[in-house]
Parts: C-alpha cells; sequence; structure tokens
C-alpha cells in the first residue's frame, strides 16, 4: 500500500513540474519584459542637448576643439544605464538638431529659399544621434561589447556613412575638431580623417565608463535599486575598466607620437604660385554689370602676382565671368543654333575669351589655372561644366569638369521623375550643372597638378581615389605633386562655412601627403603643406588695407593687429609651393578603416533587431 502512495507521489510530482517549469519561463519573461522597458526619467533632456551644445562648441564659430574629448560624454551616460530611459532617442534627436541647426546657419546666407535646405540638411544629420544612441546600447547590452570598444565603432561607421550617403557630407567629423593638433591629426593618413574621430571617442567612451554609479543615480540614469545583474553590468569589473582605460592612453599615445615622428619633416620648395582673391559677393540672379569689374579686378591682381615672380597663378572658382565655348570643328551654323537654344551659332564661333587668356599666360610668363563657366558640344547638345582651365602662353592646355556637384545648387536630383524637386533650389532649371567624367592632371614644368572645385576638396573618398588614379602611367611616377583648390565662397558672407571649409580641406593633405593651394573668391585663399598646417607666404598684398591708406604688404596669412585669416577681402599671396616626398598608406588601402566600422555597426543593429523581435514574440506569449 505504501508502495503505491509512492508511486502515485511521484507521478504527480513528475506531471506538476513541467507545470512548474512553464510557470517559471513565463515569470522570467514577464521580468525580462518589465526590465526592458523603458524608464521614465528626465535624464535624457537634460544630457542629450547638453552634448548636442558641446559637439557644436567643438567647431567653429567658437571653435573650442577641447571640448571635443569630453562633449559627447553627457549622451554615452545614457547609454551605460542598464535599462533603456524613455524618450532617449527622441532626446538625443533634439539635441542633435539644435546642435546641427547652429552649425549648418550659413547655409541661408546663400539666398532666401536656402532656408529650407539648411533645415532639412540639420534635420537629416540630427538623425545619426539617436541612431548613434540605439546602435551602441545594442553593442553594450545585447552583444556585451566594452563601451569604449563600441562607441568609437559605431560612430564612425556612421561618420563613414554620412559621408557617403546622398553624395555624402564629410564636414565636422569630430576628428576635425583637432585640426590645430598637428600630433594628433597624422594618423590621417592611415585610415583616413575617421581614425582621428575614433580616437576622440574613445576618449569620451573612456570617460563616461569611469563615472561612479551614485553620480549616476543622482542624475537619475539609473533606478535607485539595481539587481545584481544589473549591478554587475553596471559597474563591470574593476580590472576590466582598468584594462579598458589602459587600452584608450596606449591608442592614444601611439597616435601621439607616430604623428611627432610623421610630421618631422622639411619639405622642398616647388613651384611659386600666385593665388589670387577678390571679394565678390555671391548671388543668384548676379548682375552682368558687375562682369567687367570682377574681370578687370582680377586682371589687376594677376598683374600683382607676376609683379612678384608668380609663375603659376591661380583665379578662384567661375571668377572669369564671361563662358567659354566649345564646339566641334566642321559644324554647320544650323547645327550650332541646335546645340543650345538661348546661345545663337555666332557664339559658338567667338573665340574670344580663349584669345584673351591665352594672350594673359605669354604676357605673364606664367602658368594659368581659372575657374570658369564652359559650354562643350557633346554628342550634338551643349553641356554645361563648372570648369577649371588649365592656360599657358601657346593657348589652353586642359580643363578639369567638376565631377561631384552639389546637390540641390548645381543640379537637382530625380528632376525627370519628381519635377516638384526643383522647387528646393533657388536655380533655375536651365542653370543645372553637368557632372564632368575624368580625373585632371595640368603639367606646369616638373609639377603634376591635380584640379578640385569647390566642395571636392571636402569630400575625402574623392579626393583619395582622384589621387590614386592620376599616378603617371608611362614614367612610373608618385602621386601629384599639389592638389589645387578653385573655390567661389562668397555665398557665405565671411561666416564660419569659410573657416570650416578651409579645415576640412586641410585633412584632405595629411590624408594624400600632397600640399593644396587655394584660390578662393572672399577668402580663405591659402598654401597648405602635407602635414596639414597653413603656410605663411612669401608675400600678402591686402588691397583692402591700401585703400585705407595702412601697410598692405606683410609676410603672415593671419592678420598681425586681429589675429584673423582674411575674410572678405581683396589679396594677393604669392609663395612656394611645399613639395612632399612621403606616401599615405591611406591612398594605397582606401577606406578599410571606415568601411569596417559602419560594417560592425549595422550587424549590431541588425542583430537588436533580430534579437528585439524574439523578445517581444516571448514576452507576448508568456502574456
Amino acid at each position: 500500500m505504501s508502495q503505491s502512495v509512492q508511486e502515485s507521489t511521484c507521478v504527480a510530482q513528475d506531471e506538476v513540474a513541467p507545470e512548474r517549469s512553464e510557470q517559471r519561463l513565463i515569470v522570467q519573461a514577464l521580468i525580462d519584459r518589465a526590465r526592458s522597458a523603458p524608464v521614465a526619467s528626465k535624464a535624457p533632456w537634460l544630457l542629450a542637448p547638453l552634448s548636442g551644445l558641446l559637439h557644436w562648441g567643438s567647431f567653429t564659430p567658437l571653435d573650442w576643439g577641447w571640448l571635443a574629448w569630453f562633449s559627447l560624454v553627457p549622451m554615452l551616460c545614457l547609454i551605460r544605464s542598464p535599462r533603456p530611459l524613455r524618450s532617449s532617442l527622441r532626446a538625443a534627436w533634439v539635441g542633435g538638431l539644435l546642435c546641427w541647426l547652429a552649425t549648418l546657419q550659413w547655409m541661408r546666407l546663400g539666398d532666401p529659399t536656402m532656408y529650407p535646405a539648411w533645415g532639412a540638411l540639420a534635420f537629416y544629420i540630427s538623425l545619426y544621434f539617436p541612431v548613434f544612441l540605439l546602435v551602441t546600447r545594442i553593442a553594450v547590452h545585447r552583444l556585451n561589447v566594452p563601451l569604449v570598444v563600441a562607441a568609437p565603432i559605431v560612430w564612425v561607421g556612421l561618420e563613414f556613412a554620412r559621408a557617403h550617403l546622398m553624395t555624402g557630407f564629410a564636414w565636422y567629423l569630430l576628428g576635425h575638431s583637432q585640426y590645430r593638433w598637428t600630433a594628433i591629426t597624422q594618423i590621417s593618413d592611415l585610415v583616413g580623417g575617421y581614425g582621428v574621430s575614433f580616437l576622440v571617442m574613445s576618449v569620451n567612451a573612456a570617460l563616461a565608463s569611469l563615472i561612479p554609479v551614485p553620480w549616476l543615480k543622482r542624475l537619475d540614469v539609473v533606478p535607485a535599486e539595481l539587481n545584481d545583474t544589473e549591478q554587475s553590468r553596471l559597474l563591470g569589473t574593476s580590472r576590466g575598466r582598468k584594462w579598458a582605460v589602459a587600452g584608450v592612453l596606449a591608442l592614444f599615445a601611439a597616435s601621439w607620437g607616430y604623428g611627432v615622428v610623421r610630421s618631422s619633416m622639411s619639405f622642398e620648395a616647388g613651384p611659386r604660385v600666385g593665388l589670387l582673391q577678390g571679394s565678390f559677393p555671391s548671388a543668384v540672379n548676379r548682375d552682368p554689370n558687375q562682369d567687367e569689374q570682377i574681370f578687370s579686378t582680377y586682371r589687376m591682381l594677376n598683374g600683382l602676382a607676376v609683379r612678384h615672380q608668380a609663375e603659376l597663378i591661380l583665379w578662384p572658382e567661375s571668377m572669369m565671368p564671361y563662358v567659354m565655348l566649345q564646339a566641334r570643328e566642321g559644324r554647320t551654323d544650323q547645327e550650332l543654333a541646335e546645340l543650345h537654344p538661348l546661345i545663337p551659332a555666332e557664339r559658338w564661333k567667338d573665340q574670344t575669351v580663349q584669345k584673351v587668356l591665352s594672350t594673359m599666360s605669354e604676357e605673364s610668363r606664367a602658368s594659368l589655372i581659372v575657374g570658369a563657366s564652359t559650354y562643350v558640344d557633346v554628342v550634338g547638345r551643349a553641356k554645361r561644366y563648372n570648369s577649371a582651365v588649365f592656360v599657358q602662353g601657346s593657348g589652353i592646355q586642359g580643363r578639369y569638369d567638376k565631377i561631384h556637384r552639389v546637390p540641390f545648387g548645381e543640379y537637382t536630383p530625380l528632376k525627370d521623375s519628381l519635377p516638384f524637386l526643383n522647387s528646393l533650389t533657388p536655380y533655375a532649371e536651365v542653370t543645372g550643372l553637368d557632372a564632368g567624367k575624368t580625373v585632371g592632371v595640368f603639367r606646369h614644368k616638373q609639377a603634376r597638378l591635380l584640379p578640385l572645385i569647390c566642395f571636392e576638396d571636402t569630400v575625402p573618398h574623392l579626393v583619395r581615389h582622384s589621387v590614386k588614379v592620376s599616378r603617371s602611367q608611362e614614367a612610373g611616377e608618385g602621386d601629384v605633386d599639389c592638389l589645387v583648390n578653385l573655390t567661389n565662397d562668397g555665398w557665405f558672407h565671411g561666416s564660419s562655412e569659410h573657416d570650416q571649409h578651409l579645415i576640412t580641406a586641410s585633412f584632405r593633405c595629411i590624408e594624400t601627403r600632397v600640399p593644396m593651394v587655394r584660390a578662393v573668391n572672399t577668402g580663405i585663399s591659402a598654401i597648405i603643406d602635407g602635414n596639414g598646417q597653413l603656410r605663411d607666404p612669401d608675400i600678402l598684398l591686402d588691397l583692402d588695407r591700401a585703400k585705407a591708406h595702412k601697410p598692405y604688404e606683410r609676410k603672415t596669412l593671419a592678420d598681425p593687429e586681429t589675429g584673423k585669416l582674411p575674410k572678405l577681402c581683396t589679396m594677393v599671396q604669392v609663395g612656394q609651393i611645399p613639395l612632399d616626398p612621403r606616401e599615405s598608406l591611406y591612398v594605397r588601402w582606401g577606406d578599410w578603416f571606415g568601411m569596417s566600422c559602419l560594417g560592425a555597426a549595422l550587424f549590431a543593429l541588425l542583430y537588436g533587431m533580430i534579437v528585439g523581435r524574439e523578445m517581444r514574440k516571448a514576452a507576448l506569449t508568456a502574456a
């Protein structure tokens, strides 16, 4: 009898055990769901906008680059929280939007119709803040990747994406804030400017990981009570934190040491170049009566450069105000008239502009690179290019047509499929530009010059590719000797855009180890060496000071009275190009680093989406 009872009891327990096991799983699923649910907190609305404010201050016009080393620590604290905080993503987006609206305010200066473009670009870039927060949280809390590893990888991956998506916007990368610190920026010749961003974000993450838990509780970033698992995840091990900080310090020391060694060199003096800088504000509807004033001013500046023995003279983008036309030989008048509805046949035969430029070059005994608008007969129709024209005494020796056009500024994407997009640009449809197809190289004596027009010098992969493909095939020579940038920044009226454009361009010199000379309408014209540093010219003539009866000749780029770089002034700089014999691994190997970071970030995002979906299914089943 006792044996029978015992057997019955065992059977009952066996039947109850699965039920209890199932109940425990349901309870655990409900607990996990509760713990993964966002927690109400005011911390996101304090910390995310604070990071946005500090991030803005790291760049021009405030230009406090030291802020960048801890500007994102407040937002990283939100990632440390073991439980997601309600409204974190929304607060991160608001912080990013405030940051980018202030940073990009110079866009509105071009034309009143550019206000929508300013808002649209700020809205788009601000989305990277919440995406960074989301993906980094997934990497830290679901993949158990240390914050000091996850944060820089995700940040750089998103910077790389931003540099490519929708034609790319590679301005204001986190590393650009350190342009003054030459020893740190030199790692750009290994992995691009993304390497500097990685280093700065690593320091931010290390600082965020060292913030004591009581401080985080006081800020309402973490709940007052934590279970053992959450406490362990938040604190980590003491040894682990030490190793993480040590790793960041080692990375910083290695980068600094590499930069000190790499930047310790002298440059060989190259061709003597003259940079012409007029001060003509740009407008969508420019007064045609101003054309003669522009041309006569630049012709006068050209003469001053020749007087100081310039052998290569640069005119900024579009500062040859008269259009250059080039038709195929043998065209009949009827065929010429059909090329463009607004250009009569006789205009195509007029070679006055070409002759004037050739005469100027011959009289100057100098090579000219002139920014001009050109119409070219291509397959029976006229294509309009933004061009750099290379002129020597014997005539036009080459022409480079801008490859990378500015969307809604120089062309309207999908305008044929979506005609309403034309309303987003201040330009009439007939003023859209065609894209050039090939990289151009001009040869002045023994120097090989690679022209870039306008914002092309801000696109890292474009410049790297252009330098790489422009190697001489027949002579087996190395990279080009100098980058030549022709720019018209007259749209932005002396704003911080001028400074940031120059800063961004300087990183192209480090990445490729090729110097750059820039001729910019309204400024900032400059000579930049292969370390990304501005070089004082041999002579600088400030004609605005001459008009005010002040000393107008100096040998420093910065104004000795104000310390500011020359903007909104008419001037001539003459100096020698600092030739750089070094090679660049970034040019040779390309963007493997940025692509790897982007790939890792996409993996984390995909993993988070899959795991999140499974967790929701389990929670619904449990409920």
